[in-house]
């Protein structure tokens, strides 16, 4: 089945990962220009399969409008030219991108898939609605802060799945980091660039307070050095993390691997972790500090004691939504 693969985010190019390699070699690649997806896709060899590839800018800043409208019409010529040479295209699949799904409308392709965990992507719904005729969801999606769009959806006629799982649950492993900490603890640093859709309401600086007295390894987005596809195994092995992003936050937590996610970002995958167990630490702007701090420096100790919950096994369920097989 001919696909068109949208790849907005570097961990959209993990999550899709395994479902690229076992696609069609007809398949076609949109990505968008961003440091940490060239250098996902700059760095594939034997990691993914070539295909016929164009790159978009990111809808961003003062002029994001016109980005926007120049990255549709790059699109709409670049799948057009892909259909006259290659055939149909018989599906698109999105990670929170929509303004492919309205080009892919236009174009009258007729499976017209959007994946989103992130319910306060607001802007990004809204383009969605009515464009999509599939919508993937996590079951621990929370309606209380997604404006109504997924009622809304159900309206306009879109088929809605629930996926039981977190994306990371996809294309992670489950395993846990050194049972014995560091001295020094060794803890890897996430920071965001700041240019993100919701960063302005969300991001909070990490109080130096919190960075004293242990060995950091600077994993900060657009600026980690090392194999960006071995970014997850990195992370793996060591103690601790803390991070502005909520992805990083949360697949590391996965792994079994003490985090503490600076941010007042609210997701339904944050709750989910917090409930299942899994060690994820809050710092709030509501919250104090130091007493934050001190619980997640005594989570780094207890990782002998975790016991971490089943995985559900989102990685077949996902293959069987979008009508794909996987390989690793």
């Amino acid at each position: 089945m001919r696909t068109c693969w949208v790849l907005d985010h570097p961990a959209h190019v993990r999550l899709l990962a395994p479902f690229i390699r076992s696609g069609s070699t007809s398949d076609v690649l949109v990505a968008t220009n961003r440091k940490e997806v060239r250098q996902l896709l700059d760095s594939s060899e034997g990691v993914l399969p070539k295909r016929q590839l164009i790159w978009v800018e990111r809808p961003i800043g003062k002029k994001r409008l016109r980005i926007a409208w120049k990255r549709m019409r790059k699109v709409r010529n670049f799948l057009n030219n892909a259909l006259r040479t290659g055939g149909k295209i018989a599906r698109i699949i999105s990670v929170g991108a929509p303004l492919e799904l309205r080009v892919a409308k236009r174009l009258k392709i007729p499976k017209r898939w959007y994946i989103s965990d992130t319910e306060v992507n607001h802007l990004a719904h809204r383009l969605a609605a009515g464009m999509a005729t599939d919508v993937l969801v996590p079951t621990h999606w929370n309606s209380s802060i997604d404006g109504g769009w997924l009622e809304k959806l159900r309206k306009k006629g879109s088929t809605i799945h629930r996926l039981d799982g977190l994306h990371g649950m996809v294309h992670l492993r489950p395993q846990l980091r050194p049972k014995q900490v560091a001295v020094v603890p060794k803890i890897a640093v996430r920071r965001l660039d700041g240019d993100g859709v919701h960063d302005a309401e969300e991001m909070l600086e990490i109080p130096e307070s919190i960075l004293e007295g242990i060995e950091q390894t600077r994993a900060d987005e657009g600026k980690y050095a090392g194999d960006a596809w071995e970014f997850a195994s990195m992370i793996s092995m060591h103690d601790g993390v803390i991070s502005q992003s909520v992805t990083v936050a949360s697949e590391a937590v996965l792994m079994g691997v003490p985090t503490l996610l600076v941010s007042n970002a609210e997701r339904g995958f944050l709750d989910r972790l917090e409930s299942d167990g899994f060690p994820l630490f809050r710092l709030r702007s509501d919250e104090g500090v130091e007493e934050i701090h001190a619980q997640f420096l005594a989570g780094l100790h207890l990782t002998e004691a975790l016991d971490l919950p089943d995985w559900p096994n989102a990685r077949q369920q996902f293959a069987e939504f979008i009508g794909s097989e996987l390989i690793d």
